[in-house]
Formats: C-alpha cells, structure tokens, sequence
C-alpha cells in the first residue's frame, strides 16, 4: 500500500476506486539537505508526505534570527496550510535537515476531492482536528512553560526522534533559547540527576 494511503487510512478508509483519483495525482521528489520544500514569503500550494528524511518548520524574524517550531519525519504530512487554503503567501519555510524523499500533491486536488467523495471530506475534517490539537498543545508549551520545563516535557514525550536525529542548535531553537541556554539546562537537569543518585 502507498504511504500516503496508509496515512489516509489512519483517519478513514478509502476504496481502491476512492484512492485512484489521489494516486493519479502524486508525484515523488527529492530534497536534497537544506533545500526548501516551502519558502517562506511565498505561495505555495502544494501537500506532501515524507517518505524518508526530515525537514523543519521554521521563519526568519526581521533581525535575520531563525525559529524552528516544527519537525517532520517518516509519514508525516506538511504544507503551508495558510498559503494553500488562502493563495496568500507563506509566513513559514519548510526545509529539508537531511536527503528527504517525499511524495507530493497539489492542495486543490485534495479540495476537489472534498467535494467528489464524502470520505475524503471526512478526512480532511479529521485530519484538521489532528493538526489543531497539535498546535493548541505546542502553543501551550510556548506560553505557559519555563524553557527549562518545554525541556524537560520533551525529554519525556513520544517525540524521541526529535532528541535522536536533531541537532542541538534546532532543538534549541524549537525550545525558544540559545543553543548556551539549552547546554546549561541540560547540565543543571544532569546535575540534579547526579545528586539525587
């Protein structure tokens, strides 16, 4: 089974003569590592799944610092929701950390089968309840956490392959410090670790 049918199918089932007109519309790419898949600052209109590799959510602020504030791995979806559904420009980048393969889809085929089939508006309904709860719960962590404890709730959260294959400088900059601040945390948190040993 495609990928993209077995993410699908995470959320509904979909009929081989359902997934037909989604699978005409696929095409596979390659991004080498730090190639963008989208630009921030421009449209973008297009959906895709990673196959393989990892790519980051980020922006550049007008000071030229950048902020990473998400990561995708294996069998994630990812676009500029706000660009494909407006057609306004995106106020994010999505680049590739490392060779990425993924496979990709014009968003307006997806609308369009919103309207030709129920299933895959049922889908898309839950697919944006999914990605809502996602961005309340990381919005949360932004406002309401010290940088210290986003640290330590991403030590014990499911989100291991963030620790595992991210450098530290993005992972400190998805936490919101310096990659200085995001070392001393981590010594002080050892250190306490140490004492209670």
């Amino acid at each position: 089974m495609h990928p993209l049918r077995t993410y699908i199918h995470r959320f509904v089932s979909l009929t081989d003569a359902e997934w037909a007109p989604l699978a005409a519309s696929l095409s596979q790419r390659h991004l080498p590592r730090r190639q963008s898949f989208v630009v921030q600052g421009q449209p973008s209109s297009d959906v895709a799944l990673v196959l393989t590799g990892t790519c980051r959510l980020f922006y550049t602020r007008p000071d030229g610092e950048e902020r990473t504030t998400y990561f995708f791995f294996e069998n994630h979806l990812m676009a500029s929701y706000l660009s494909c559904l407006t057609g306004q420009v995106s106020p994010f980048g999505i680049e590739a950390l490392v060779p990425t393969e993924i496979a990709v889809l014009p968003y307006a085929v997806l609308r369009d089968l919103y309207d030709q089939y129920p299933v895959y508006e049922r889908f898309g309904r839950l697919m944006a309840e999914y990605h809502l709860l996602g961005t309340d719960a990381r919005l949360a962590e932004q406002l309401l956490l010290s940088a210290e404890q986003r640290y330590v709730e991403l030590l014990s959260s499911h989100k291991t392959k963030i620790l595992e294959r991210i450098p530290q400088q993005y992972i400190a900059s998805y936490l919101g410090v310096t990659p200085v601040t995001l070392s001393r945390i981590r010594a002080r948190l050892q250190a306490g670790d140490e004492r209670i040993s």
